[in-house]
């Protein structure tokens, strides 16, 4: 009996929905394994349909097709390795997130995910059936457990496998990224390791599906939570991993071990990334944007720039009588830094018409946050005129603090297609922007240096929707409106509990009557990269329609 296994590991990017184009990178994977000798070949959870699908899944015909595809890649992978890939399963009226093994030009056995999570973006008791624990599977001398994501998590998955034989735990999992998620993974990975006393797979995929990044940064780990292995995070990566027998049983021997970044350049890496797969994998080639002169857009308009390329991003000025020259001037900056087109689109004569035509109605009447509004709106119109024209999408470039507490205008700044920084409070992107002028990387399409003036970064912020307007004039200090936000938000504190921190109770009130009232902004919003567990979107589902006020 064979002492040495070789188990070509595929960190790949699928497409949500692209069934023929996940089969054909899974063909490629495993073409590449065959060639080293492998094996077995395996890819990540649910791939060939791509992840998450959510109710996509529960069309039958999309399953149909998914598991005919299944099939056919048994038939197509039949003389070599055997090949192990995520998929669904129906059968009767039940549907399975299962994990597919194909051998010889069959389907060999499926494993069914037991523990489905029901928390932050997964809805899987929604849509699937629990399966049972699966035993192990035996590929040539060696007797492999395939607890599916979610099963790692829980000890009593994985010490069934051990105690029904497996010698390894192969884990194929969807595993999106949030601040702080490897190091959660690990920890519960090393803790399967010790309890099992077994080796560990870690297989995550890479690339982003609307607001989630699956982050990959696979590793394999020996008994007792020892690292064998860790691939990049972010990259996509094909992976020869081998196994010796020896006499304390298999073991993983050491291959590749990736440093991984620290928390600012993967939350960058997350937001180019999310931007780049959404326009390829939507049809976008192009993307624009209205540079205002300020923090934001000029951040997105660098991660628009690092994911897409300079030649590709269209930044345009919208100025009224209350845009000041440093803005245009540093609008200018930005554009010319990051090499990217600016056009110039003026509102003010546009803002006058609207206004004249609604006079006879506004007679009387002091001019107030309607006529702000108007000129936000008219930029968002103007936007959207470009984007229809010429095949561009609108990006939208309010951060957290502004989404969170309703200060953007819907209809107007709120408008495009996606939203890069929607899960980044303002202090934070304050930070964000000194790191990007102080480090390149090479997958940033954009050039290295400083590409956001300092003096962007320091300015006082504003809207500039009327005469000498600053956000402070309306909002709290950011570092302190995004400690309340962080409270009442991420951590679900209570009011009592935010004032417990030293903040004015009047003020956490306040917030806390903001952030309810403007969900219906939120519902109406872009979608943006999650880089927290607490995004807005799937991780944060509040009703629109809502009295409830702490009374504490």
């Amino acid at each position: 009996m064979s002492d040495r296994f070789r188990l070509t590991l595929g960190q790949l990017n699928p497409t949500v929905g692209d069934l023929a184009g996940n089969a054909e990178k899974a063909r490629g994977a495993w073409e590449q394994g065959r060639d080293a000798g492998a094996d077995m070949v395996a890819l990540p959870e649910m791939f060939v349909t791509g992840y998450q699908v959510q109710d996509l899944v529960l069309k039958p015909v999309f399953v149909r097709r998914a598991m005919e595809t299944l099939r056919q890649l048994a038939r197509d992978c039949a003389d070599g390795p055997a090949l192990g890939i995520g998929g669904p399963y129906a059968y009767g009226d039940k549907l399975y997130n299962a994990y597919w093994i194909l051998q010889n030009g069959k389907v060999a056995t499926r494993i069914l995910k037991h523990k489905l999570p029901n928390e932050t973006v997964f809805d899987e008791v929604r849509l699937y059936d629990e399966g049972p624990i699966s035993g192990p599977y035996s590929i040539g001398p060696l007797r492999i457990g395939t607890p599916i994501c979610e099963d790692a998590w829980h000890v009593d998955v994985c010490e069934a496998l051990e105690e029904s034989g497996a010698e390894i735990l192969l884990v194929p999992n969807g595993s999106p990224y949030y601040r702080g998620k490897f190091d959660r993974r690990v920890g519960h990975m090393v803790a399967r390791t010790v309890e099992t006393g077994l080796p560990l797979v870690y297989l995550n995929m890479v690339g982003a599906q609307d607001d989630q990044t699956f982050d990959g940064a696979t590793f394999v780990l020996n008994p007792h939570g020892t690292l064998a292995t860790a691939l990049p995070a972010f990259d996509e990566v094909i992976h020869h991993q081998d196994f010796e027998r020896g006499d304390d049983g298999w073991r993983a021997v050491a291959g590749p071990r990736a440093v991984h970044p620290d928390a600012w350049e993967q939350d960058y890496r997350v937001m180019v990334t999310a931007l780049r797969d959404y326009c390829r994998k939507t049809g976008f080639g192009k993307v624009l944007l209205g540079l205002s002169g300020g923090i934001d857009s000029a951040i997105v308009a660098a991660i628009a720039v690092d994911a897409l390329g300079a030649d590709n991003v269209r930044c345009v000025m919208l100025p009224s009588e209350y845009t000041s020259q440093a803005s245009l001037d540093d609008a200018a900056e930005v554009a010319r830094l990051l090499g990217c087109k600016l056009d110039r689109v003026d509102i003010e004569g546009p803002r006058a018409a609207v206004t004249q035509a609604l006079a006879h109605l506004f007679e009387g009447l002091e001019p107030d946050l309607t006529e702000e509004n108007i000129q936000s709106r008219l930029r968002g119109l103007s936007l959207m005129a470009l984007s229809n024209k010429f095949g561009e999408m609108l990006l939208t470039t309010g951060n957290k603090s502004e989404v969170a507490v309703g200060y953007a205008t819907i209809y107007g700044d709120m408008s495009g297609g996606y939203n890069p920084i929607k899960d980044m409070y303002k202090t934070r992107v304050f930070q964000t922007c000194r790191w990007r002028n102080d480090n390149h990387r090479d997958w940033m399409k954009g050039p290295a240096g400083t590409v956001i003036p300092p003096r962007v970064i320091d300015k006082p912020p504003t809207a500039e929707l009327r005469a000498d307007q600053k956000d402070e004039d309306s909002l709290p200090p950011y570092e302190v409106l995004d400690d309340i936000l962080e409270q009442l938000i991420d951590h679900e504190s209570s009011v009592a509990e935010v004032v417990g921190r030293g903040h004015d109770r009047d003020l956490v009130k306040k917030v806390e009557n903001l952030i309810y009232i403007s969900e219906y902004k939120r519902f109406q919003s872009a979608p943006g990269a999650r880089l927290t567990p607490r995004s807005f979107w799937l991780d944060r589902r509040y009703p629109i329609v809502n009295r409830w006020r702490d009374p504490t």
